[in-house]
């Protein structure tokens, strides 16, 4: 029983790191996406530039994963990237949120003031 858990022992970093440049990476890719929105640009532009960004967000992030010290620091790493990015991508969410609901709102204004206009009662 003590050999398995020294050998458990001895894999836990490698796979520690192999599980935070799978998961780690992608969610800094999947942030990087959706915080590219809350750049000064029309939407499309926003949704093609974060989505390649996130190929080198996520490459960086292996490579950080296997470069750092030890797995904490991997990890580390990570959390401090990714809390900026989140941040970003909650404002970017939000600003679009209230984007489409006063476009909604525009929009049923307008049609209401159509129907106003052609003497149809709402």
């Amino acid at each position: 029983m003590s050999a398995a858990f020294a050998r458990a022992r001895r894999h836990a970093p490698v796979a520690s790191r192999v599980v935070a440049a799978i998961v780690g990476g992608y969610a800094l890719g999947a942030l990087s996406s959706v915080a590219a929105l809350a750049l000064p640009m029309s939407a499309t532009q926003g949704v093609v530039t974060g989505m390649l960004a996130s190929f080198v967000v996520y490459t960086g992030a292996v490579i950080w994963v296997f470069l750092a010290r030890s797995a904490t620091r991997a990890w580390a790493g990570l959390a401090l990237v990714a809390a900026p990015l989140a941040l970003a991508a909650w404002w970017a969410s939000s600003v679009a949120s209230a984007t489409n609901h006063a476009a909604s709102h525009l929009a049923s204004t307008a049609s209401a003031a159509t129907k106003a206009q052609e003497g149809k009662p709402q």
